[in-house]
């Protein structure tokens, strides 16, 4: 994928589709990088096409296409934010060879989703999406969707990012280099739109928490924002790539004093 600050300031959530079905070469290149598809925690995500027509996948609301893809993990520790990372990877390479997306994650028949992924029970199915090229026009549901939802705005830099400790506010200036990764974190997709994630930056380097909110877990789906975390770690890591520099991935809890709410999840550290 070239040019990932363009592609991630492009790419949008697709619901309305232009009626054609994908061509094969572009399922080959699809499934091609599926295969090659990995995530820092080293947990493996499995992808499957689906045919929703074949498959009867219900989702109201999606309109001109029946190809949809899944995706499943084994349930473990990181199980959510591993399964982020990899389907935002999909995702991101779909919408860069004009395949449009969206993460689905509850308006769908679920039961009927997972058993056409053979789902086992030591398995999670988080997240599908349908596959396709985007219609010219959104319908109206799509627009009032996204109206709901405030789509296409983000937090400020400084409400999410912060400068050593949560106390003190981390400006584009002072973020460095590092200011372009992070800011392909602030345009990451989310849950409704709630952009769950905060990032400590020091000396070392980028430390990323969960800012919870109630009503995001469950057993069928597990954290839904740990796998916004997911994505957000993804951005950041395709974007610092872009921008050499050199990172490395941890889970080490760096000891950084946060609020009940704030869970730490990873950091990637800078290699001097």
């Amino acid at each position: 994928m070239d040019n990932i600050t363009e592609l991630v300031r492009r790419r949008r959530s697709v619901r309305t589709f232009d009626g054609k079905e994908v061509n094969e070469d572009d399922i080959k290149k699809l499934a091609l990088f599926m295969e090659k598809i990995e995530n820092p925690f080293g947990i493996p995500v499995s992808f499957k096409f689906l045919d929703g027509k074949k498959q009867t996948l219900p989702c109201p609301v999606v309109s001109g296409t029946n190809l949809y893809v899944g995706a499943k993990v084994p349930r473990m520790p990181h199980m959510e934010e591993a399964f982020g990372y990899s389907f935002e990877m999909f995702v991101l390479y779909a919408w860069s060879i004009g395949i449009g997306t969206v993460w689905i994650g509850g308006t769908m028949d679920r039961s009927a989703f997972e058993r056409a992924m053979v789902l086992e029970q030591n398995e999670l199915m988080p997240c599908v999406s349908p596959l396709g090229y985007p219609s010219g026009k959104m319908s109206v549901r799509e627009t009032m969707m996204r109206k709901a939802i405030k789509a296409d705005s983000r937090n400020p830099f400084e409400k999410i990012f912060f400068d050593s400790t949560f106390d003190v506010p981390l400006t584009e200036e002072a973020a460095g280099r590092l200011a372009e990764p992070l800011e392909m974190v602030r345009w990451a997709p989310s849950a409704v739109n709630k952009q769950p994630w905060r990032v400590v930056l020091d000396k070392n380097g980028a430390h990323f928490y969960l800012k919870r909110n109630k009503g995001f877990v469950s057993e069928s789906v597990g954290n839904m924002q740990k796998i916004d975390l997911g994505i957000a770690l993804c951005h950041f890591a395709l974007a610092a790539k872009e921008s050499d520099i050199n990172i490395c991935f941890s889970v080490s809890d760096p000891g950084i004093t946060a609020d009940a709410d704030t869970e730490y999840i990873a950091s990637y550290l800078l290699q001097r």
